[in-house]
Parts: structure tokens; sequence; C-alpha cells
């Protein structure tokens, strides 16, 4: 074929014909609009048109020159195959993927298709663990860099022993920073070789705070009620803070083995057993609840040292109750539905619970104030707890065994700390929590600190220290003394009617953002803000380290070394952090 009289681009161009009849290939006319373009071999131009002026009649180009990147794209370069190797790190850290997953030939099939490069071979787990320690350092040193810039850091610290039954004391730290945001993550879960005595948990605690460079930073250590621990706190030169999340935990478990509650509860783990060790007796409750309109869902076993559990079972039978009731009947088993009596039993240990549930997770938070919140949180649970002419005899002894083991409890806390911590919040400065002959102690302990913390004083010590003063002069100074105490007394007072003259806070503000706008006002009481307001509630923090860390030994790394699985649950908790 006549590769002339057929044109350009199938023809959607045509070479000048000349007068003579001859054909001038240098130029070419669009055939749709009869514009007149030179042509020297290329079609750029002539394709830039079409789009330009006739977008409707584009066709393929046909092949055409591939660019240097395509001719090179079925081979993953360099710095590609270094960016795939490092997200696979990320990956495996931040979301507690197995080593070995580095081996799964489907993992690297999908990396090939997607690079297009059928040649990629997986980094080995040799490789992946030393990126891993790379990375850990990295993430670490931006750590330290960041507690070198707090003033004052509390510690969380547990231990928890895994399904090899090695033991792990796991470490966090907290703190708030010069912009007023609060920052938590993990320090350490490091494996313990020795008996957990007092002296030995005192010194892990130390050699932490020591590697960390943070030994003359701590000012708080938060730790269950376990004697160990107590008596470790009492080693270390700062303030223990009990965690209340243990304290609630105990008292409800009293509670509940006290009161009439018990022959109710064992009923209710008969008939959850009865349908957890049988497959086709859980199936025919499922098809009983798509026959009621209800999402299926299986029933919970409370475990005994975990009231929340109790609380879930109650709930997961309350809202069964007809798929229950038919499927037992129909199975014409031993196992009995609870009556009407012992249901109603269920519900009203529901709505005791369920109270405590709401001040667990609030006090379990990390990434918000809580420390402040036990008193009044505390404060609440009373007032729930009190009996009234309605409450059955059961509630009554409930709620009697829960007020008096609770009170017990809240008197072997860090009382005085708390309620510092409580009055500097704006929220509960009011001190309502607190009986009215006990908020102006408050407030003098309170006052004692910031005389305690007055650059003035700490300044007049060091300079007394320095060049003590002669003989002949002493009594000039005592009188000078005498009138700087006076005004600095004066001024403590000032400062603390300014704070309480503010307008209380809103319940569901932020007493973090309320101080940083305020901080400039409050020169002198924002320093103790920042050190009472940062330690935690509880220990929660801890008790989720322990999660990941039996994630990620459970996942086939049995035979990860301690100093592995450190770096590991460091990392993932380090990556999972929300940053601003």
């Amino acid at each position: 074929m006549d590769k002339t009289k057929e044109g350009l681009l199938d023809g959607k161009f045509q070479y000048k014909t000349l007068p003579d009849g001859s054909v001038d290939k240098t130029k070419v006319i669009c055939t749709f609009c009869k514009a007149e373009f030179n042509y020297h071999r290329s079609n750029s131009s002539l394709t830039y048109h079409l789009k330009a002026k006739h977008p409707t009649e584009i066709i393929s180009t046909g092949p055409r020159q591939c660019k240097l990147q395509e001719c090179v794209r079925g081979k993953m370069t360099r710095s590609v195959s270094d960016k795939v190797m490092n997200a696979l790190v990320i990956w495996i850290a931040k979301n507690c993927r197995p080593i070995n997953v580095v081996d799964d030939d489907g993992l690297r099939d999908v990396i090939r298709t997607a690079s297009g490069d059928t040649s990629y071979n997986m980094p080995s787990r040799g490789t992946i663990m030393s990126k891993i320690h790379t990375l850990y350092d990295d993430e670490k040193a931006r750590r330290m860099n960041t507690l070198q810039q707090a003033t004052h850091i509390a510690l969380t610290g547990d231990h928890w022993t895994s399904v090899s039954n090695d033991n792990y004391l796991g470490i966090t730290a907290h703190f708030v920073d010069k912009e007023w945001k609060l920052h938590s993550f993990a320090l350490t879960v490091s494996k313990t070789e020795e008996r957990q005595y007092a002296e030995a948990c005192a010194d892990h605690f130390l050699n932490v705070a020591r590697e960390w460079e943070i030994e003359d930073k701590l000012s708080t250590l938060g730790t269950d009620s376990a004697r160990n621990m107590v008596a470790t706190a009492r080693l270390l030169p700062f303030e223990h803070l009990p965690c209340t999340a243990h304290i609630l935990q105990r008292t409800v478990t009293v509670s509940i083995h006290g009161s009439g509650f018990e022959s109710v509860l064992a009923k209710c783990r008969k008939i959850v057993g009865h349908f957890k060790h049988s497959p086709s007796n859980a199936h025919e409750l499922m098809e009983q609840q798509v026959a009621c309109g209800q999402k299926q869902e299986s029933l919970v076993q409370d475990v005994t040292t975990r009231w929340n559990s109790t609380l879930e079972m109650i709930k997961r039978i309350q809202r069964n109750k007809s798929p229950l009731t038919t499927t037992l009947a129909m199975q014409k088993t031993n196992v009995a539905m609870l009556t009407a009596q012992e249901l109603s039993k269920l519900q009203k240990l529901e709505e005791l619970l369920e109270s405590c549930r709401y001040v667990t997770e609030l006090l379990g938070g990390e990434q918000y104030i809580s420390c402040s919140v036990v008193l009044p949180a505390l404060c609440h649970l009373f007032k729930i707890m009190e009996s009234t002419e309605d409450d059955p005899a059961y509630v009554v002894k409930f709620k009697n065994d829960f007020t008096s083991d609770l009170s017990k409890r809240k008197d072997s806390t860090n009382l005085t700390w708390l309620k510092i911590a409580t009055a500097i919040d704006p929220r509960f400065k009011d001190l309502k929590c607190l009986p009215k002959d006990e908020r102006n102690e408050v407030w003098a302990s309170l006052s004692k600190l910031l005389m305690a913390e007055s650059p003035g004083k700490q300044e007049s010590k060091e300079t007394t220290d320095q060049q003590p003063p002669k003989k002949r002069r002493t009594s000039i100074l005592l009188v000078s003394s005498d009138s700087e105490s006076d005004e600095e007394e004066e001024s403590i007072e000032q400062c603390l009617n300014r704070y309480k003259a503010e307008p209380k806070m809103h319940m569901e503000g932020c007493p973090l953002q309320w101080w940083g706008k305020r901080e400039a006002t409050h020169a002198r009481l924002a320093p103790i803000a920042c050190k009472y307001l940062s330690s935690p509630a509880t220990t929660v923090p801890c008790e989720r380290l322990f999660s990941l860390s039996g994630h990620i030994i459970q996942k086939k790394r049995a035979t990860l070394s301690p100093d592995n699985v450190n770096k590991l649950v460091c990392l993932s908790n380090w990556l999972n952090v929300k940053e601003d």
C-alpha cells in the first residue's frame, strides 16, 4: 500500500500535494480543519493538534519510543528496592508481623507484580532484623531528645509472665512538654531473671532511668498494689501512685463475692459453658438469634480476675434472653434458663458494674489527663453506691461492701498528690469532690509548694551557702528576711486567689490547653500543673505493652531473643503513637 496516499495517524493528516501533482513530505494538512503543519518525522505536534482541536478523533498513535524509566521498569532500581525494604521493616515493626513473613512466596509475588520486576527477591530475616535494630536506635534517639526537653517525667511499671514462663518488666514514660502537650510511650519491656524482690525491682527502675538519662527528672511511679511493688516504691526517691484500675478491680471482686449475686452468676457460667463447649449448641443458638432478628454473637465466659468480663457476660445473656430460652427448651438439656427474678438480679448488677466500667475506662486513657480525675471519679462512685429505700437487700449489701472496701483502699493511695492534681485542674478547682474541711488543707499544701519552688527562695539559699553574712550585719539581714518572707507569703496568696477567681472550665475541655493559654498569667503555678497533671492514674499503658508482647511472642517468635522482643514491642508502641 502507498503510505503517501494513506497519510499519517490513520489518515488524519495528509501530505501536501503541490500544483504539479508531486507530494511535499515536509508539509502535512489536517483532514478536519485543513490546517497546514511542518513535518519532520515526528507526530508530536500532530497529536497535540488533535487533542486540542479534535479530541473526539484521537486514536492510538501506535508504537513509540520508550522513555528511559520505562526501559528499566522491568528491573527494580536500587533506590526503589531500598524503599520497599524500609516499608517492609516499618510494616513488620508497627503491626507486629512475624519476621518470617519475608519467607512468604505470596508476598514476594505481590511485590513482583506491583513493581514489574519478576526477578525481585525478598530480603533475608537477618537483613530485616538489622534494619529493625537501626530503626530502633533512630527512634530511641528521637525520644531521648524529647525527654531531655521535659522537666518532670512520670513512670508506670508492671511485671508480666509470658506463655513460655519468662518474666518481663514493662515501663512507660509520661510527661507534658513546653507546648503543653501530653506524651506517653514505652521505655522498655525487658526480661528479668531474678526473683521479684523489692530491691531487685527498684534496681531495674533505676537502671532504666539511667539508660534514658531521666533519673533526676522523675516525679512519680505508678504500679499495682502488689506487696513487692509497694515495697519497691518505698525504696525509690520519688512519689508512688497506686493504680486506680487495680483498686477498683479488687473492690468490685470483693463486693460481688460478699453479696447475693454469686448464685445467679454461677448459673450464668453454666449456661455459657453449655454453648462454649459444644459447636452444635452454639450453632443452634445462632440460628435462633437470626430467627429473632438479632445479630449473631457468641456468649462470653467471665474471668475471675477481670470483673469487666463478668459485665460483658451479663450483657450478652441479657441481650439473648429470647434465643437462649428457645434454644435450651428445644435441646431438652438439664441446663435451665434464668428465671424472671434472676434476670432482674442480673439487670441490677449490670447497672452497678456499668458505672465502674465507665470510671475505669475514663481513668485508663494515656492520651489525656487522668490523675486529676481520680478523686472526682471516686466521689461519683460513692454517690452511686448510696443505698436507697427501693434497693433490695442484696443490692444494699453490695453497695455497703463496695463503699467500705473502696474507702479503705482510697486511704492507702497517694491522696496528697491526687488532691494537688485535682486542685490544679481548672475543671475541678472548686474541690467539691472533697469534704469542706479538707479543701483549705489542699490550698495550704499548694501554698507550701509555691513557697518551696519559689525562684527567690532557691536563689537566696544558694547565695547564703556560698557567701555567709558577716556577724555585724546579722540583725539587718534578719529584718530584711522577715520582710521578704511577708512579701513572699502575700505574693503566693495573691497567686492562688488569682487562680481561684478564674471561671471554672467546662468538663469537656482540655486542662492542658487551658494552662497553655494562661501560662503567663499563672507563671508560678504553671510548673506545678505541668508536674502534677502528667502522672497517669493507672498502669493501663503497661497492660497494653504486655498485650503487644504476648502478640509478638506467640506469632512464631518463640526463638526471638529478649533484646529483639524489647525492640519490636517498643517500636510498635512508638510507631503507633499519634504525633501532631
